[in-house]
């Protein structure tokens, strides 16, 4: 048998000294790098709107600015009314959550009497309550931590978001000159190729993003109105503003945003506890069956197992930030993987056939200069 050696050169030398080198710069601008994803969700999200203006010759640069002005002032005008209350039964809900949790660890305790348990001390372990505020605080602390890292800071957060907004907003307002910029980078035919995936991934990621909201938006509304009629209305606007941003997260979102709606009920007694988790499971089940699918997975067509590990790691490594951006950018890197390699591959191995234009346009090279 014969050993296969790999010859020490030069070349590979340089090679392996640059790619070091290049790995330690993108680590140094992983704010940058973080704010660019940011950027480019941001400009997929807003791109079709974009797009419209364009067919009716309106200059892009306008309809970004009048976009961007829009946006900001209905979000600014969304705080000014909304935020004052929310910040403030928040901040209640915090400061009693002592209560309701010894409140609930009675209520265990009662159960469990009245199950026979033998040992209802271990009710009190668990139901530590200093140990799961302790531990509620901190792990929101990590995940903003994580968060904050990234930007040094909540100023700098601030700052971040402002240039994530206007490097988006460059993005759509020149994105043909930047896409025929890049693309051109590679090599034919690969330049071609990846110039004809771009309407598809831009695509896939902003109906993620535009789908998301939108669920969520609707969640928050349907859970604020949903907890006032059934007696929480001290809280209802706190716990639907906590509902529809945890909503934002895939999988665990939802379930995170009914914990503290479910805790606060069990003061109000067992009937009210019953109602509001009735009420929080029909909401869970048409989120699951009707908006996800209709909003969210037609668009996506990435297995849930995928977008999870998706929503996992982005939290691990960049907090709240990681968990909202990295799905989308999975969803994109997925429209590459199976036009650029699934489908030649089993085309070429005689499993797939190519039908209709559309998919041959993910297949065959498109000169640069189709793109709209």
């Amino acid at each position: 048998m014969f050993e296969r050696r790999t010859a020490i050169t030069l070349s590979n030398i340089l090679l392996v000294v640059a790619t070091g080198l290049l790995l330690v710069l993108l680590w140094q601008l992983r704010s940058l790098l973080v704010i660019l994803m940011i950027a480019v969700v941001l400009a997929a999200a807003l791109a079709p709107i974009i797009d419209w203006a364009d067919r009716w010759s309106i200059p892009r640069w306008l309809t970004v600015v009048a976009v961007y002005i829009s946006l900001i002032t209905g979000l600014i005008g969304a705080g000014v009314l909304m935020g004052p209350p929310v910040i403030t039964q928040i901040e209640r809900l915090i400061r009693q959550l002592p209560v309701y949790l010894e409140l609930l660890r009675a209520v265990a305790e009662d159960l469990a009497v009245r199950l026979g348990m033998s040992q209802p001390e271990l009710l009190r372990q668990i139901f530590d309550i200093q140990g799961l505020t302790s531990w509620v605080i901190g792990s929101s602390q990590q995940l903003l931590v994580r968060s904050y890292s990234l930007t040094r800071g909540i100023i700098g957060g601030i700052l971040s978001l402002i240039l994530a907004l206007l490097i988006s907003g460059y993005m759509l307002a020149g994105s043909e000159s930047l896409i025929n910029g890049l693309v051109n980078l590679f090599p034919y035919p690969w330049d071609e190729r990846l110039a004809a995936q771009v309407p598809t991934v831009s695509q896939r990621m902003g109906r993620y993003i535009q789908g998301r909201v939108l669920v969520a938006a609707i969640l928050g509304v349907v859970v604020s109105i949903g907890l006032g009629f059934l007696g929480l209305s001290d809280f209802a606007l706190g716990l639907g503003a906590i509902a529809g941003f945890t909503d934002l997260i895939p999988f665990v979102g939802p379930i995170l945003g009914a914990v503290p709606a479910l805790i606060v009920a069990v003061s109000q007694g067992g009937w009210t506890f019953l109602w509001v988790l009735l009420l929080f499971v029909i909401i869970q089940n048409v989120e699951t069956y009707v908006l996800d699918p209709l909003l969210v997975g037609s668009s996506v067509r990435v297995h849930p197992l995928y977008q999870l590990l998706a929503v996992l790691g982005g939290t691990q490594v960049l907090g709240i930030v990681g968990a909202l951006i990295v799905p989308p950018w999975i969803a994109g890197a997925a429209v590459l993987l199976e036009n650029l390699y699934l489908k030649p591959k089993l085309l070429e191995e005689g499993k797939v056939k190519v039908t209709d234009d559309s998919q041959s346009a993910n297949l065959n090279p498109l000169p640069t200069n189709s793109l709209t």
